[in-house]
C-alpha cells in the first residue's frame, strides 16, 4: 500500500442557515495515499465537494482533524523538498499556511474552466507558472494533455473539452503533489468527457500525482484505484480496486 498523504479524523462541517443546522460532513474518517486515482462518488448533497474543499485548504471544519503528510513535489532540488515525514494540520493551520499549502501542494480542476477569454491556452498556463517556484514549462504541461498544436488558440476557439483540458494543464503546471478535481466532466457529453478522463489519468500515471475526483457518475469508479462512496455526509464504502481498474475508454456509460 502506498504511504498515507492525507489522514482524515472524525471530519464534521456543520453549516448554520437561521436557525436550522445542515450537517455536511458527520464523523468522516478516512485515509488518501500517495499515488493513487480516488473517486469520491455520491448524490447531491452527500458531502463530495465539502470534503474536497477542506482537503484542499479552502474550507475548515467544524470539528476533526485532516493531516497532510507532505510528499515532495515534483521538480524540486532536494535541498527545497518538503521532509518526507513533514506534517501539516490543515483544520488548525492559520490562512498563511494554508495559502502556501495550496499554492506550492495543490491543483484544482472544477466543472467550469474558468479561463481569461483574452488570453491564449499558452498564456492561460503560463499565469500559474509566473507564481510557482518550480513549474513546468506551459507548453509541456499543454503537450501532457494532448493539445500541443492548440497553444496559441483562444479559449472561444477551443471546444469544452479542449478548454477543460487547458484547465487541467494549468492546475499540473506548478506540479503539485495533488489534483483535486470537482465533476471535472460534469459539464461535457460522453466522447469529450473520456478524453478529459484520459487526461487526468495520464497525469497520474506519468506524473505520479495523486489524483481526487468528484462525481456522481458510477461509471467513472471503474477507472479508480480507491472508490470512496458517500451519502448524507457519511463514508458508506471505501473499496481498493488497483488490479481491476479500466482505462477510460473501457469504462461503459
Amino acid at each position: 500500500m502506498p504511504s498515507v498523504l492525507f489522514d482524515i479524523r472524525d471530519l464534521t462541517k456543520v453549516y448554520h442557515m437561521g436557525e436550522v443546522e445542515v450537517h455536511a460532513l458527520r464523523q468522516v474518517t478516512l485515509q488518501l495515499h500517495e499515488g493513487q486515482f480516488v473517486v469520491l462518488l455520491g448524490p447531491s448533497g452527500s458531502g463530495k465537494s465539502t470534503l474536497l474543499n477542506i482537503i484542499g485548504g479552502l474550507a475548515v471544519p467544524t470539528s476533526g482533524r485532516v493531516t497532510y503528510r507532505m510528499a515532495p513535489r515534483k521538480g524540486a532540488p532536494d535541498e527545497n523538498r518538503a521532509e518526507p515525514h513533514g506534517e501539516v494540520d490543515l483544520t488548525r493551520a492559520d490562512e498563511a499556511a494554508l495559502t502556501e499549502y495550496r499554492r506550492h501542494h495543490v491543483g484544482f480542476v472544477f466543472q467550469f474552466y474558468n479561463l481569461i477569454p483574452s488570453l491564449t491556452a499558452r498564456e492561460n498556463v503560463g499565469l500559474v507558472t509566473e507564481i510557482s517556484d518550480h513549474p513546468m514549462r506551459p507548453e509541456d504541461a499543454l503537450r501532457l494533455v494532448n493539445l500541443d498544436q492548440r497553444l496559441d488558440h483562444f479559449p472561444a476557439q477551443l471546444s469544452g473539452g479542449e478548454q477543460q483540458r487547458v484547465a487541467i494543464a494549468r492546475a499540473i503546471a506548478k506540479q503539485p503533489a495533488v489534483l483535486l478535481c470537482d465533476e471535472p466532466t460534469g459539464a461535457l457529453d460522453i466522447s469529450t468527457g473520456i478524453v478529459v478522463l484520459e487526461a487526468l489519468a495520464r497525469v497520474n500515471g506519468e506524473l505520479g500525482t495523486t489524483t481526487v475526483v468528484i462525481t456522481h457518475n458510477a461509471a467513472i469508479a471503474s477507472m479508480a484505484d480507491r472508490v470512496i462512496r458517500l451519502a448524507d455526509g457519511r463514508v458508506v464504502s471505501v473499496e481498493d480496486r488497483t488490479e481491476a481498474k479500466l482505462a477510460p475508454q473501457e469504462l461503459s456509460w
